[in-house]
């Protein structure tokens, strides 16, 4: 049975307190016409996002909770993680405030696990300081890979452009090692699935980009489009997929060659990224596809040049809440579309 619209519960982990995390969350819902579309639990601190709001001078109306079951439709709840005061530095590192960013991102994922929220929006945290005995992470997405079933895969996205990375969070140096004929199909699987039950396209076509420049040109500048990813996407392809290349990176966006597909898988993190943000004007999203739950953020940082400034652009946050209800509402009519039987005329005798 679907949900309301208002009654689709965004779980929000507030991200580094000294970034700009914090202002994006409280302004994205000053617009009162957002309550309509959800309801909001920021997993922090009430005391700490009404100083907050008042420098940011922000007119959102926050109302503070202690226990989950308190949530109230149609308001911006605060769960009160914690009680304690804390000191902020608003543009400055500090590991402290590291381990609140820590704590309100795994009891929201909690939250998300458990169905308290239906799908969970995070805020920014600096990779840096979020360290510790008891979580080693890089970042948020290897975190939920861990907890939430399935093969996580960062999908940036916006509007109909749609970028996905066979590899993320590694150094350069190590990108051609790890590209393998299986690493391969279950990125463009993971691609593919997602295309269908999350943004309901029923044949989705994917693009692959090659690692060299110019496709490493036969073989001169590299070899690895001839020796793996071809052989990996001829296969992929003859099993019903509809994924074409590799495609020379460097001339792909250029030419708009982007436009005929429904996604765009890039072999490393920049190849996909310089591209994508360039394009998406500020309003792009970072979609964490292949989980059995939803996450979504904003494609920037902490931006701790201008935390407290008053001057954080809100609009990647908002299109990451509204990207979190769109996906939450096609996930389930796909999943109320597979599950229904198909009818079938009675014979006649």
């Amino acid at each position: 049975m679907m949900k309301k619209a208002e009654n689709i519960i965004v779980g929000i982990s507030i991200g580094d307190l000294n970034g700009i995390g914090s202002e994006v969350v409280l302004k994205t819902f000053e617009d009162p016409r957002m309550l309509e579309l959800c309801t909001p639990v920021i997993f922090a601190n009430a005391r700490i996002l009404s100083f907050l709001k008042k420098s940011f001078e922000s007119t959102s109306s926050l109302h503070g909770i202690d226990k989950l079951d308190q949530i109230v439709i149609g308001k911006i709840n605060v769960f009160n993680l914690w009680k304690e005061g804390v000191d902020l530095n608003l543009g400055v590192t500090d590991d402290k405030i590291g381990e609140y960013a820590i704590k309100s991102f795994v009891a929201a994922t909690k939250a998300l696990k458990e169905g308290i929220v239906d799908v969970l929006v995070t805020a920014p945290i600096n990779k840096y300081n979020i360290q510790s005995e008891t979580f080693k992470f890089p970042g948020h997405t290897d975190y939920l890979d861990q907890e939430l079933e399935g093969n996580a895969l960062m999908l940036m996205v916006q509007d109909n452009l749609r970028v996905g990375l066979l590899t993320d969070h590694i150094p350069l140096n190590e990108v051609a090692a790890h590209l393998t004929e299986e690493l391969i199909r279950k990125k463009i699987e993971t691609v593919k699935q997602c295309l269908i039950q999350d943004f309901s396209i029923n044949k989705p076509k994917i693009a692959v980009l090659g690692l060299n420049p110019h496709c490493g040109d036969g073989g001169v500048i590299g070899k690895e489009e001839d020796t793996i990813l071809k052989p990996a996407l001829k296969k992929i392809f003859e099993k019903g997929t509809l994924v074409f290349g590799p495609f020379a990176a460097d001339g792909f966006f250029g030419s708009n060659q982007y436009e005929k597909y429904d996604a765009v898988i890039a072999t490393y993190h920049d190849q996909g990224l310089i591209p994508f943000k360039t394009l998406s004007f500020g309003k792009g999203v970072n979609y964490t596809a292949g989980l059995n739950k939803i996450r979504t953020s904003p494609d920037h940082g902490t931006a701790f040049d201008i935390a407290g400034k008053n001057c954080a652009d809100y609009n990647s946050f908002k299109e990451a809440v509204y990207l979190a209800i769109d996906i939450y509402n096609s996930r389930n009519q796909y999943l109320e579309i597979s599950q229904k039987p198909l009818k079938t005329k009675e014979k006649q005798l």
